[in-house]
This record gives C-alpha cells, structure tokens and sequence, in this order.
C-alpha cells in the first residue's frame, strides 16, 4: 500500500461471522495480514461496550484495532497494546448536547416511567443510559414521552430502539445526539489527517446507514439483508453519495464477499492499491 488507509468497521455481523451466512475460509487471515500493516489505522465502530469488544477480539482472533468507537458511538478509545485510554476530547465533543447534565441527572427525569429498567453498569456510560423495556409496552408513546421531558430540559438527545430477541425484552439507549457511528469517524478522520480518498468504513446493519450514504467511502458486505441494500441504495443516491457505496458481491480472490471478505472486496473496489497488495503478498507467500 501506498499513503496511509483509515480502515473502519463494524463488528458483529461484519468482521464477525455471527450471522447465518458461511464466511470464507482465510478471509479473517487477510484481513488481519491488511489491518498490521503500518500504514493502517484501524477502528472498530460497534455497539458493544468495552468488554464485549474485548470478547470479540480474543474469541474471534481479531487484530488490536487502533481506536474502538462503541457504545452506539458514545464512547471512544484509543488502544494499544499499553492499554485502553478513553479519548476525552471526544467527550468533550459531544456532551453539549445534554445542556450540562449528566448521567444521573437524565436518569432522574425519568424514574417514574414505570415501564423502563436499568441494564446493568458494564452497559451504561457517562453519554448512555441503557434501559430493558417490556416489549408489550407502547414503545411510540413511550419515546415520545421521554422525548418531550428531555426536550424541557434543553436535552438533544438521540432514543435508539431495539429488540434483544433471544431474551424476548425491548433495549432503549439514550444518547448525546451527536454521539453517533458517523460523527465519530468523521472526528478520528479530521483529527489524524485522513481525507476522503484515504478513508474505508465496512458495515452490514441499519444502524450503519448514516455512515453507508455519507461521502465517506463505504462497503456493504454481502451477507447484509435485502432490506438494508435496499436502503443504503436509497438513502446514498438521495444524499448525492451514490458513487461512495460499494455493496460487496463475491468474486474477490474467490471469496464469497460475506464478512471480512466483503470488506477487502470494498477495499480492492476503492483502493486498488491495497488489493495489489495483498495479491502480491500472498504470491510472496506461495513462491
């Protein structure tokens, strides 16, 4: 590779093969022999609080990222192999958008919302309150509740809903509006210098969608729903990012496009020098 790579991806269901779909064999093994290089920043953007991304990278033998932007985006770390060091510039960035309060203060305003229960501490940070909600519950008029209180308060605050289905219980997370998966990468791109041109995100769910039709060039890997094609078609084309949408297809040196092998799809698609080298060093490595 030539100049630096900004390498960006979602875990679970990307770079993790969690999902229903089979993932090709050595895929994993390339994408780490891409991610060591020196010439790449690597950033995980997940969900997952700071132990579960920790779980993921022991089980699933993932290389040490650089930076992990998890909860949802409301937290940032840099990583080495010193340690975690929690990135309070980004901190700083986003907790305007809570008027000067902070975790407790927000819980406060909604402690007689009888359907909500707090998910345990591992789950909440300074920037996200966590909550189970009972999937029988009116969850439209309850966001719109909560919604209405946080706004008395000058609270801008993002309500992300979703469905733990295996443990049949409704999530909520309470965010800083600007504590989002786009946000984040776009603050680590502008802070280190990348441009556009040198910038790579890898996503497969909806709540990458803001970060697959932004200007930021992105790879939908294959094992993503039809829906969620659908949609990244849409709302790219609609945002004028048609051109920085990649949706993985298979073929890639034999690969079937799903997971990390839809990620080095995307990368050879964007950057042509990267898949150059990897095809030259694995020529290297059977020579």
């Amino acid at each position: 590779m030539t100049g630096g790579i900004l390498l960006c991806s979602d875990l679970d269901r990307t770079l993790l093969p969690n999902g229903p779909q089979p993932e090709s064999p050595g895929a994993r093994e390339r994408f780490t022999a891409v991610a060591e290089r020196p010439d790449v920043t690597l950033v995980y953007v997940t969900g997952r609080h700071r132990e579960l991304v920790q779980q993921a990278i022991d089980n699933y033998c993932l290389p040490l990222p650089d930076y992990v932007i998890g909860d949802v985006g409301s937290s940032l770390f840099a990583v080495s192999a010193d340690g975690w060091e929690l990135r309070e510039d980004w901190q700083e960035e986003i907790a305007p958008d809570w008027a000067g309060l902070r975790h407790a203060e927000i819980h406060a305003l909604l402690t007689d919302i009888r359907s909500l229960r707090m998910q345990p501490t591992a789950k909440q940070n300074t920037w996200k309150l966590s909550y189970y909600v009972p999937l029988y519950a009116d969850n439209v008029a309850l966001l719109a509740e909560i919604g209405q209180r946080l706004e008395r308060h000058a609270v801008n605050a993002s309500l992300i809903w979703s469905v733990d289905e295996p443990a049949a219980i409704g999530l909520l997370d309470i965010l800083p509006a600007s504590a989002n998966k786009l946000h984040a990468i776009e603050f680590l791109r502008t802070r280190n210098g990348f441009s556009y041109a040198d910038t790579l995100f890898a996503g497969d769910s909806g709540n990458d969608l803001s970060v697959l039709a932004s200007a930021i060039p992105a790879v939908l890997v294959a094992n993503a729903s039809p829906e969620v094609r659908e949609a990244a078609l849409r709302e790219a084309a609609s945002q004028g990012h048609a051109e920085t949408l990649y949706l993985a297809r298979g073929g890639y040196l034999g690969m079937n496009g799903n997971y990390s092998a839809g990620l080095l799809e995307g990368l050879a698609h964007f950057m042509p020098h990267a898949s150059a080298s990897i095809v030259s060093q694995e020529a290297g490595q059977e020579s």
